[in-house]
């Protein structure tokens, strides 16, 4: 259980294909230490960190010779599980949040329960897209693995733009 004084979480993780250490602190001030080798997965965390008020120091490697998607999803592994643990027993914190995000010609609604059930039902319209750097089902993979590790119900959807 973690108290409101100490709601910090340190994990690491490897696996035959990943190697992911990482700290957050769900009580501070947005700044982020973040490599994954993936300039927009590194951006992605990174905008989590800022706009949460987290600080996030990730550090993850793997073997992105064959693709992204052990790094995606381990990394959000890691990145889930960190989030549950430094939650703890949840108290201070508002259970249910969402909000609509404007960011050029897109608008975004994200909706999120921490109910301790992981579930994610995400329409970012980027299948078979790239992101930057990164395939566009990446980034939905990346958040619905988070979700589920985190035991959170997330909704995201793309409401105009791209």
């Amino acid at each position: 259980m973690t108290s409101l004084e100490s709601r910090k979480s340190v994990l690491e993780r490897t696996t035959r294909e990943t190697s992911i250490s990482l700290s957050i602190n769900l009580d501070g001030l947005g700044q982020s230490t973040v490599s994954t080798g993936n300039g927009m997965l590194d951006h992605l965390i990174s905008q989590i960190s800022r706009h949460g008020l987290i600080d996030i120091t990730l550090n993850a490697k793997g073997d992105v010779d064959v693709g992204w998607h052990h790094l995606v999803e381990d990394t959000a592994i890691c990145l889930g599980r960190a989030l549950r643990e430094a939650m703890g027993d949840g108290k201070g914190i508002h259970r249910m949040g969402h909000a609509f995000v404007p960011l050029d010609e897109s608008l975004a609604l994200v909706a999120v329960d921490l109910s301790g059930r992981g579930y994610a039902e995400i329409d970012c319209g980027l299948q078979n897209q790239m992101v930057e750097t990164l395939p566009g089902e990446m980034v939905s993979h990346f958040l619905e693995s988070f979700a589920l590790e985190a035991k959170i119900n997330l909704h995201a959807k793309i409401l105009t733009g791209q």
